[in-house]
């Protein structure tokens, strides 16, 4: 743990994971409404996937229930999740696991 002064004769302890940034995700959920294909354009269309990878990534959310289709930062995942509800799809965001 390292403390850095905030005010002459206060000081803050900062934990070293309070300096990393954290990794988040953009998770898209099975629904029981739209067609495999119609996700499949929205992964190409949305994200600039290929055929296969975004095939991929449909059949984990039709399989699994869900699948992760983007990590980065926060307020990006929020504005791709955003754009997944846009287009009709459930979407969430998560800290990615560590």
């Amino acid at each position: 743990m390292t403390t850095t002064p905030t005010l002459p004769g206060i000081e803050q302890s900062v934990t070293a994971d309070q300096h990393v940034a954290r990794v988040w995700q953009t998770v898209v959920w099975n629904d029981p409404v739209n067609l495999m294909s119609y996700v499949v354009h929205v992964f190409r269309r949305y994200f600039g996937y290929p055929r296969d990878r975004a095939e991929h990534l449909m059949l984990a959310v039709h399989h699994d229930g869900h699948a992760v289709v983007a990590e980065g930062a926060r307020e990006q995942m929020e504005l791709h999740a955003q754009a997944m509800h846009d287009y009709g799809l459930w979407a969430t965001v998560r800290e990615a696991p560590e």
